[in-house]
């Protein structure tokens, strides 16, 4: 795969374009829930996952108030600002307000036209525009690293 760190993830990401949604699935063409893309994307550009991901429920860890997600991503990830983000940085997103980060998307495009690419329950994995009540749910905004150790 050529081209910079960025641009190859969000090429892979695009491959991943109408994937069904299945939970827990990360195998492309066959089902992905959002996270399955990332741990996809995440195998085609370092060769492997950087830790087992356990079992979880739709609801993620929503019911004990656990940042799971957001800390796994700070495990394995940069952390950068969403007004400095680029095409190929992973979002977080709180799907309602007060409740753990539970969606994830990698931004595609930024500017006027700015998009992400996640897998979402009923639609697979599909490219959606990155509008005012998308960005609103954001709470994180990561970098894959140069380098996995």
């Amino acid at each position: 795969m050529s081209g910079t760190l960025q641009e190859r993830i969000v090429t892979e990401a695009r491959s991943w374009i109408g994937t069904p949604y299945h939970h827990q699935a990360a195998v492309k063409g066959a089902g992905a829930d959002c996270l399955g893309l990332l741990r996809g994307v995440w195998r085609a550009i370092y060769g492997q996952e950087p830790e087992r991901v356990p079992a979880y429920t739709p609801d993620w860890s929503e019911p004990q108030g656990d940042e799971r997600l957001m800390r796994a991503a700070l495990r394995h990830m940069l952390p950068v600002r969403l007004e400095g983000a680029e095409p190929g940085d992973v979002l977080l997103f709180r799907m309602r307000s007060g409740s753990v980060a539970k969606h994830l998307g990698i931004l595609a495009q930024t500017g006027a036209q700015a998009s992400f690419i996640h897998a979402y329950s009923g639609h697979g994995v599909i490219q959606s525009a990155l509008t005012a009540p998308w960005r609103r749910r954001v709470a994180a905004t990561f970098r894959f690293p140069e380098e996995t150790s």
